[in-house]
Protein backbone atom coordinates (compact mmCIF):
# COMPACT_ATOMS: atom_id res chain seq x y z
CA UNK A 1 0.00 0.00 0.00
CA UNK A 2 1.67 3.22 -1.09
CA UNK A 3 1.58 6.02 1.20
CA UNK A 4 3.22 8.68 -1.78
CA UNK A 5 0.20 10.39 -2.83
CA UNK A 6 -3.31 11.05 -2.26
CA UNK A 7 -5.97 12.63 -4.14
CA UNK A 8 -8.58 15.06 -2.82
CA UNK A 9 -11.44 16.62 -3.89
CA UNK A 10 -15.38 17.57 -2.86
CA UNK A 11 -18.31 17.13 -5.30
CA UNK A 12 -21.91 17.55 -5.46
CA UNK A 13 -24.17 15.84 -8.29
CA UNK A 14 -21.36 15.61 -11.02
CA UNK A 15 -21.40 11.87 -12.44
CA UNK A 16 -19.85 13.29 -15.68
CA UNK A 17 -16.14 14.50 -13.99
CA UNK A 18 -16.10 12.15 -10.99
CA UNK A 19 -16.28 9.39 -13.42
CA UNK A 20 -12.88 11.27 -14.58
CA UNK A 21 -11.68 11.69 -11.56
CA UNK A 22 -12.00 8.39 -10.22
CA UNK A 23 -10.53 6.81 -13.39
CA UNK A 24 -7.43 8.95 -13.05
CA UNK A 25 -6.49 9.13 -9.74
CA UNK A 26 -8.13 6.16 -8.88
CA UNK A 27 -6.17 4.04 -10.99
CA UNK A 28 -2.75 6.23 -10.39
CA UNK A 29 -3.16 6.13 -6.36
CA UNK A 30 -5.63 3.31 -5.39
CA UNK A 31 -9.01 4.71 -4.31
CA UNK A 32 -8.27 3.74 -0.89
CA UNK A 33 -6.10 6.86 -1.69
CA UNK A 34 -8.73 9.23 -2.87
CA UNK A 35 -10.30 11.04 -0.48
CA UNK A 36 -14.11 12.92 -1.96
CA UNK A 37 -15.91 15.07 0.45
CA UNK A 38 -19.88 14.07 -0.99
CA UNK A 39 -21.43 17.66 -0.85
CA UNK A 40 -25.33 16.32 -0.13
CA UNK A 41 -24.73 13.08 0.30
CA UNK A 42 -25.41 11.96 -2.87
CA UNK A 43 -26.28 8.20 -3.52
CA UNK A 44 -24.81 8.45 -7.03
CA UNK A 45 -21.93 10.04 -5.73
CA UNK A 46 -21.59 7.17 -3.33
CA UNK A 47 -22.15 4.27 -5.36
CA UNK A 48 -19.39 5.17 -7.92
CA UNK A 49 -16.89 5.86 -5.47
CA UNK A 50 -17.57 3.26 -3.83
CA UNK A 51 -13.32 1.54 -2.18
CA UNK A 52 -12.75 5.55 -2.03
CA UNK A 53 -13.11 7.19 1.21
CA UNK A 54 -16.22 9.28 1.20
CA UNK A 55 -16.94 11.67 3.47
CA UNK A 56 -20.70 12.97 3.47
CA UNK A 57 -21.64 16.63 4.42
CA UNK A 58 -25.04 18.05 4.26
CA UNK A 59 -26.07 19.52 1.43
CA UNK A 60 -27.71 22.75 2.62
CA UNK A 61 -27.91 25.88 0.49
CA UNK A 62 -26.18 28.58 2.44
CA UNK A 63 -24.06 31.95 2.27
CA UNK A 64 -20.24 31.57 1.75
CA UNK A 65 -20.33 28.12 0.70
CA UNK A 66 -17.44 28.68 -1.45
CA UNK A 67 -15.31 30.10 2.12
CA UNK A 68 -16.88 26.89 4.14
CA UNK A 69 -15.83 24.63 1.04
CA UNK A 70 -12.13 25.69 1.35
CA UNK A 71 -11.61 25.93 5.03
CA UNK A 72 -12.85 21.82 4.96
CA UNK A 73 -10.45 21.15 2.00
CA UNK A 74 -7.69 22.93 3.91
CA UNK A 75 -8.14 21.22 7.05
CA UNK A 76 -8.38 17.59 5.76
CA UNK A 77 -5.07 18.37 3.20
CA UNK A 78 -3.14 19.44 6.51
CA UNK A 79 -3.98 16.90 8.05
CA UNK A 80 -3.65 14.26 5.14
CA UNK A 81 0.19 15.49 4.85
CA UNK A 82 0.70 13.93 8.19
CA UNK A 83 0.69 10.15 6.21
CA UNK A 84 1.55 10.67 2.73
CA UNK A 85 4.27 12.44 1.12
CA UNK A 86 2.43 15.02 -0.80
CA UNK A 87 -1.44 15.19 -1.16
CA UNK A 88 -3.12 16.84 -4.67
CA UNK A 89 -6.13 19.12 -3.47
CA UNK A 90 -8.59 20.05 -6.11
CA UNK A 91 -12.25 20.39 -7.90
CA UNK A 92 -13.57 17.28 -9.59
CA UNK A 93 -12.82 19.25 -12.92
CA UNK A 94 -9.25 19.90 -12.31
CA UNK A 95 -6.67 17.10 -13.09
CA UNK A 96 -2.77 17.20 -12.19
CA UNK A 97 -1.00 15.28 -14.97
CA UNK A 98 3.12 14.38 -15.86
CA UNK A 99 4.26 14.86 -19.15
CA UNK A 100 4.76 11.05 -21.02
CA UNK A 101 8.01 12.12 -22.84
CA UNK A 102 9.36 11.78 -18.78
CA UNK A 103 8.81 8.05 -19.31
CA UNK A 104 6.57 8.00 -15.65
CA UNK A 105 3.67 8.32 -13.96
CA UNK A 106 2.15 10.57 -11.65
CA UNK A 107 2.86 8.12 -8.81
CA UNK A 108 6.36 7.79 -9.77
CA UNK A 109 7.15 11.27 -10.66
CA UNK A 110 5.61 12.27 -7.27
CA UNK A 111 7.92 9.57 -5.02
CA UNK A 112 10.81 11.26 -6.71
CA UNK A 113 9.34 14.63 -5.96
CA UNK A 114 11.19 16.85 -2.91
CA UNK A 115 8.92 16.80 0.37
CA UNK A 116 8.05 19.88 2.66
CA UNK A 117 7.18 22.26 -1.12
CA UNK A 118 4.16 23.22 -2.67
CA UNK A 119 4.25 22.66 -6.58
CA UNK A 120 2.33 24.82 -8.73
CA UNK A 121 1.91 22.97 -12.03
CA UNK A 122 1.33 24.62 -15.28
CA UNK A 123 -2.40 25.24 -16.03
CA UNK A 124 -3.58 24.34 -19.30
CA UNK A 125 -7.91 24.27 -20.14
CA UNK A 126 -9.32 21.68 -22.36
CA UNK A 127 -11.46 23.44 -24.98
CA UNK A 128 -13.55 21.78 -26.82
CA UNK A 129 -13.77 23.34 -30.36
CA UNK A 130 -16.79 22.96 -31.92
CA UNK A 131 -16.24 22.20 -35.48
CA UNK A 132 -13.16 20.61 -35.43
CA UNK A 133 -14.18 17.76 -32.59
CA UNK A 134 -18.54 16.88 -33.39
CA UNK A 135 -17.46 13.48 -31.73
CA UNK A 136 -18.85 12.82 -27.89
CA UNK A 137 -16.82 12.35 -24.69
CA UNK A 138 -17.89 8.63 -24.16
CA UNK A 139 -14.25 7.06 -22.19
CA UNK A 140 -11.07 9.41 -22.80
CA UNK A 141 -11.13 13.05 -22.89
CA UNK A 142 -7.82 13.78 -24.50
CA UNK A 143 -7.61 12.82 -28.22
CA UNK A 144 -11.12 13.67 -28.70
CA UNK A 145 -10.67 16.79 -27.57
CA UNK A 146 -7.24 18.17 -27.86
CA UNK A 147 -6.70 21.87 -28.26
CA UNK A 148 -5.62 23.69 -24.65
CA UNK A 149 -4.96 27.28 -23.79
CA UNK A 150 -2.59 28.57 -20.77
CA UNK A 151 -4.73 30.02 -18.19
CA UNK A 152 -2.60 31.18 -14.97
CA UNK A 153 -5.69 31.25 -12.83
CA UNK A 154 -5.39 27.68 -12.92
CA UNK A 155 -1.64 27.51 -12.57
CA UNK A 156 -2.75 26.08 -9.11
CA UNK A 157 -0.77 25.58 -5.85
CA UNK A 158 -2.70 22.13 -5.54
CA UNK A 159 0.67 19.57 -5.13
CA UNK A 160 1.13 19.96 -1.38
CA UNK A 161 3.59 18.67 1.36
CA UNK A 162 3.98 21.47 3.08
CA UNK A 163 2.44 23.32 6.06
CA UNK A 164 0.44 26.19 4.32
CA UNK A 165 -3.33 27.16 3.93
CA UNK A 166 -4.72 27.96 0.13
CA UNK A 167 -7.08 30.48 -0.53
CA UNK A 168 -10.95 30.10 -1.54
CA UNK A 169 -11.06 28.33 -5.20
CA UNK A 170 -7.45 26.98 -4.60
CA UNK A 171 -5.76 29.97 -6.74
CA UNK A 172 -3.22 31.03 -4.21
CA UNK A 173 -1.20 29.76 -0.75
CA UNK A 174 0.64 30.89 2.00
CA UNK A 175 3.57 28.97 0.58
CA UNK A 176 6.73 32.00 0.05
CA UNK A 177 8.19 29.96 -3.02
CA UNK A 178 7.96 29.07 -6.59
CA UNK A 179 7.90 25.87 -8.11
CA UNK A 180 6.76 24.85 -11.16
CA UNK A 181 8.14 21.62 -12.26
CA UNK A 182 8.38 21.38 -16.36
CA UNK A 183 7.00 18.14 -16.56
CA UNK A 184 3.77 18.85 -14.47
CA UNK A 185 0.55 19.87 -15.81
CA UNK A 186 -2.92 21.38 -14.51
CA UNK A 187 -6.00 20.47 -16.90
CA UNK A 188 -9.08 21.51 -15.97
CA UNK A 189 -12.01 20.58 -18.17
CA UNK A 190 -14.82 23.03 -17.52
CA UNK A 191 -14.94 23.37 -21.05
CA UNK A 192 -14.06 20.14 -22.72
CA UNK A 193 -17.56 19.87 -24.18
CA UNK A 194 -19.98 21.79 -25.06
CA UNK A 195 -23.02 19.60 -23.69
CA UNK A 196 -21.41 19.06 -20.14
CA UNK A 197 -21.15 22.95 -19.76
CA UNK A 198 -25.03 23.64 -20.47
CA UNK A 199 -25.96 20.67 -18.40
CA UNK A 200 -23.61 22.19 -15.74
CA UNK A 201 -24.46 25.87 -15.89
CA UNK A 202 -28.14 25.15 -15.38
CA UNK A 203 -27.53 22.90 -12.38
CA UNK A 204 -25.18 25.55 -10.51
CA UNK A 205 -27.73 28.20 -11.83
CA UNK A 206 -30.71 26.25 -9.96
CA UNK A 207 -27.93 25.96 -7.31
CA UNK A 208 -27.34 29.41 -6.23
CA UNK A 209 -31.02 30.42 -7.43
CA UNK A 210 -32.32 28.12 -3.96
CA UNK A 211 -29.61 30.16 -1.89
CA UNK A 212 -31.59 33.61 -2.21
CA UNK A 213 -28.30 35.35 -2.02
CA UNK A 214 -26.32 37.27 -4.62
CA UNK A 215 -22.45 36.72 -5.84
CA UNK A 216 -20.50 38.50 -2.86
CA UNK A 217 -22.61 36.17 -0.12
CA UNK A 218 -21.27 33.29 -1.55
CA UNK A 219 -18.30 33.63 -2.87
CA UNK A 220 -17.83 31.97 -5.99
CA UNK A 221 -17.68 32.70 -9.94
CA UNK A 222 -20.14 34.95 -11.26
CA UNK A 223 -20.80 32.33 -13.78
CA UNK A 224 -22.33 30.33 -11.22
CA UNK A 225 -25.37 32.88 -11.49
CA UNK A 226 -27.80 32.96 -14.55
CA UNK A 227 -27.48 36.66 -15.22
CA UNK A 228 -23.72 36.15 -15.55
CA UNK A 229 -23.84 33.69 -17.63
CA UNK A 230 -23.62 34.70 -21.13
CA UNK A 231 -24.59 32.90 -24.37
CA UNK A 232 -23.49 29.89 -24.02
CA UNK A 233 -22.38 28.43 -27.49
CA UNK A 234 -20.75 32.09 -27.94
CA UNK A 235 -18.33 31.17 -25.01
CA UNK A 236 -17.00 27.95 -27.32
CA UNK A 237 -17.13 29.52 -30.53
CA UNK A 238 -14.96 32.48 -29.12
CA UNK A 239 -12.32 30.06 -29.10
CA UNK A 240 -11.74 29.85 -32.61
CA UNK A 241 -10.34 33.17 -32.71
CA UNK A 242 -7.08 31.93 -30.58
CA UNK A 243 -4.22 31.95 -32.72
CA UNK A 244 -2.56 28.74 -33.04
CA UNK A 245 0.73 28.50 -31.98
CA UNK A 246 2.99 25.90 -33.11
CA UNK A 247 4.73 23.74 -31.12
CA UNK A 248 4.60 22.82 -27.33
CA UNK A 249 6.79 25.13 -25.53
CA UNK A 250 5.76 26.03 -22.35
CA UNK A 251 8.79 27.66 -20.68
CA UNK A 252 7.80 31.51 -21.69
CA UNK A 253 4.47 31.02 -19.53
CA UNK A 254 6.47 29.68 -16.42
CA UNK A 255 9.18 32.39 -17.09
CA UNK A 256 6.09 34.77 -16.83
CA UNK A 257 4.54 33.13 -13.48
CA UNK A 258 8.38 33.46 -11.82
CA UNK A 259 9.02 36.74 -13.15
CA UNK A 260 5.60 38.03 -11.75
CA UNK A 261 5.47 36.04 -8.09
CA UNK A 262 4.76 38.40 -5.35
CA UNK A 263 3.05 38.99 -1.97
CA UNK A 264 -0.69 39.26 -2.41
CA UNK A 265 -1.02 42.57 -0.60
CA UNK A 266 -1.42 41.84 2.96
CA UNK A 267 -3.23 38.73 2.57
CA UNK A 268 -0.15 36.37 3.76
CA UNK A 269 -1.07 34.76 0.09
CA UNK A 270 1.47 34.55 -2.79
CA UNK A 271 0.77 35.10 -5.98
CA UNK A 272 1.69 35.86 -9.79
CA UNK A 273 -0.01 37.98 -13.01
CA UNK A 274 -3.35 36.10 -14.56
CA UNK A 275 -2.91 38.11 -17.95
CA UNK A 276 -5.33 36.74 -20.72
CA UNK A 277 -3.42 34.83 -23.34
CA UNK A 278 -4.54 34.94 -27.13
CA UNK A 279 -3.59 31.55 -28.25
CA UNK A 280 -3.73 27.72 -28.15
CA UNK A 281 -1.96 24.71 -28.68
CA UNK A 282 -2.62 21.71 -29.82
CA UNK A 283 -1.55 18.78 -27.51
CA UNK A 284 0.97 16.15 -28.91
CA UNK A 285 -0.43 13.11 -29.12
CA UNK A 286 2.07 11.75 -26.30
CA UNK A 287 -0.67 13.14 -24.06
CA UNK A 288 -4.00 11.74 -25.74
CA UNK A 289 -5.40 8.94 -23.16
CA UNK A 290 -4.23 10.11 -20.23
CA UNK A 291 -7.47 11.27 -19.10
Amino acid sequence: MQNTAAAVTMVRDDPFFLRIWLDYYGNLFGRENCYIINHGRGEEVASMAAGCNVIGIPGDHHKNFEVKRWRLLNNLTMGLRSYYSHVIVGDVDEFVVVDPASGIDLLKRLSKAPTERVLTPLGLEVIHRLELEPEPIVDKVLGPRRHVRVVPRYSKPCVVSAITRISRGGHFSRYDKLHTPDDLYMLHLKYCDFANYVDTLNARNQMTKETGVGFKQTSIGRHWFAEGRGEDRAVFQAFDTLRLVDGFDMSPYRNEMHRTFQPRGDTGFWEFSNPTYKEQFELPERFFGIL
